[in-house]
Order: structure tokens, then sequence, then C-alpha cells
């Protein structure tokens, strides 16, 4: 049974609401910058490149490379203690921003730096393992977190 908070779920606000509605519908979304330009990830209201407040919503390709990664023997967050092993990485999208995820639907021999990746997404339907739903608004109650695989 889960006992207290997870912190593998996001916290879903008006501003974020358009990413994570996306993430459940199979979709990844970054912003860029309508005055320079560029990309950016995690979500801001302003571009972290020119602060201009002229961005929008885009949906990337879903496609990356991997830029690093690390194997976590050890995370006593729950539910995290379950999922050990796991990988961390930091891939950077074709779109050019660097994002943090979770290398999934691999051994950790076949990762390599610069090998092709593609986002998937962990399905989080707010259950905890009593059955019971988490106190969370019922639009919420289905979220998916983009991670990664090869592609």
């Amino acid at each position: 049974m889960t006992t207290g908070p997870r912190f593998d779920l996001p916290e879903i606000d008006d501003f974020t609401r358009p990413f994570w509605d996306a993430a459940a519908d199979g979709r990844l979304l970054i912003r860029r910058c309508r005055a320079c330009g560029r990309a950016h990830h995690y979500p801001r209201e302003f571009c972290p490149y020119c602060w201009s407040e002229d961005v929008d919503w885009e949906r990337a390709s879903g496609r990356a490379t991997l830029y690093t990664w690390s194997v976590v023997h050890r995370n006593d967050l729950p539910p995290f203690g379950a999922r050990v092993p796991y990988t961390a990485a930091v891939v950077d999208l074709v779109e050019g921003p660097r994002m943090m995820t979770e290398i999934v639907q691999c051994p950790r021999s076949g990762l390599s730096i610069g090998m092709a990746l593609e986002v998937t997404f962990r399905r989080e339907d707010g259950e905890q393992e009593d059955g019971k739903r988490e106190d969370c608004e019922q639009e919420d109650a289905e979220r998916a977190v983009p991670v990664f695989r090869p592609a």
C-alpha cells in the first residue's frame, strides 16, 4: 500500500495543463519563442533566451538523442524504490531543447551517447495500490509522463 505523497506525479496548474493534456493524448509539447525563434523546455511563460513573453506551445517530433544517463540503484521516495534500478537521462530533442527524462525498454548495456530515441509515455492513473484515488481533480486522474526508448 502506498503511504504518504508520491513524488513521480506532476502538479498540474492552468499554465502547464496543455503540456499534460497533450501527454495524456500521446503528444509531447515544447515552447517556442516567436520573437527569437528558439525552442525551450521545461515550459515557461517567457523565453529563457531573449526574455520575450511571446511564446507558444508547439508539438515536438518526439525524436531525441541521448546526451547522458545514470542508473539509479537506490531511491527512497515513493514509488521510485519499487522501480530501481532505473535509468535517469538527459536527452537532446531534435527541436533543440535538452530534457531530463527516463530511458525505458532498453538494457543498460544497450545505452550509448548519441543514440537515437523516441518518446513514449508512462501512464499514471492516480490510483494507489489500495485502489483509492489520490486527492486530485477528476480530470487530473490519468496522467502521462514522457519517457524515452530506443528509436
